[in-house]
């Protein structure tokens, strides 16, 4: 039987995979390649494919076409690839029998159905986010903030917030940031003890490293700058200058600081230092709380339908229920 006609990520996985395997084709960025070595000492690759409305990973094994064939494509390039449905622990992991790079030139109206966005507009998200800027009340703090956004520019409209964990798509790290204020404006009357106008500036610039750190095309890649410093040192270098220059106050200046070098909560997940103010620990809990929430949301827009939960999710380590409750009783 001869693969039906180009199929997205989502169409893929609601194709019935007991009637025989089902072939199928499509297009896709090749977001990343990763080499292991199988028991026996052969070399395999684990590759991660993707369109907007999801992605799967297959293995080629050092026998195959396909592992000759990726070795000359670099990610993020888009590719043609026919396989056939298979599954493996319940996680869609195709048989892929033949790939090929797709050129930019042929990319045309594909490119629509292979970047995914955030799904709200960004447009909005952007006029919000000018608002909560807006709503820090000291003035030199607001600056230094202001200041900040006006150095990078358009980037942070349109960059990701990850490669992979969340929020990982265009436009990422402004739904990201702006959810976030969100949850912090909602939270400070709770929790008095916070400066609001701190944390509200430690939110919104906590992620700005990331403008430098990611590279975004197809699929997103750290820059040279991401790889040796990381984002929390280039944020970390923003904010010092922009807060230098509109002369914030040396202990204000140090507390912001200091948000934006603990705020990913834990050493081993790339914190400069522990939270030790309570505008730090606030912050970085807002934004586990954001990024995991993050990692739900995506999951139930690219459910599969008839299904009962999502793929595993390295982020929370779990697959997550993707059918909602039932309604409740009046």
């Amino acid at each position: 039987m001869e693969p039906p006609q180009s199929l997205t990520v989502a169409a893929i996985k609601a194709l019935d995979a007991s009637a025989g395997n089902p072939p199928f084709r499509g297009v896709f960025v090749l977001r990343r390649v990763t080499q292991r070595a199988a028991k026996n000492g052969n070399p395999f690759l684990v590759i991660d494919v993707g369109d907007r409305t999801g992605s799967f990973m297959f293995n080629a094994f050092s026998d195959s076409p396909v592992f000759s064939a990726v070795k000359s494509v670099a990610e993020g390039d888009a590719v043609r690839v026919e396989g056939r449905v298979e599954y493996y622990q319940d996680r869609l992991s195709p048989r892929i029998l033949k790939l090929d790079v797709v050129p930019a030139e042929e990319l045309g109206a594909l490119l629509e159905t292979l970047i995914e966005s955030a799904p709200e507009d960004s447009a909005a998200l952007w006029a919000e986010f000018q608002q909560h800027i807006a709503a820090i009340s000291d003035a030199t703090l607001r600056a230094t903030v202001e200041s900040v956004f006006n150095e990078i520019g358009d980037a942070f409209r349109t960059a990701p917030a990850a490669i992979a964990m969340h929020h990982a798509y265009r436009c990422g790290l402004l739904e990201h940031t702006v959810h976030m204020a969100r949850a912090c404006r909602a939270l400070l009357p709770l929790y008095p003890e916070v400066h609001a106008d701190l944390a509200l500036a430690g939110v919104l610039l906590h992620d700005i490293g990331k403008t430098d750190e990611y590279v975004a095309g197809l699929a997103t890649r750290r820059s040279r700058a991401g790889i040796l410093q990381g984002h929390v040192v280039l944020g970390y270098r923003h904010v010092r200058k922009a807060g230098i220059v509109q002369k914030l106050s040396p202990d204000l200046l140090e507390r912001l600081e200091h948000i934006i070098l603990s705020h990913q909560g834990e050493l081993e997940w790339g914190a400069a230092a522990m939270a030790a103010t309570p505008e730090a620990i606030f912050v970085s809990l807002v934004d586990n709380l954001d990024a995991k929430m993050g990692m739900v949301q995506r999951a139930l827009r690219q459910a599969t339908p008839g299904e009962e939960f999502s793929d595993f999710l390295p982020g929370l380590k779990a697959p997550v229920v993707i059918v909602p409750p039932p309604p409740t009783a009046d």
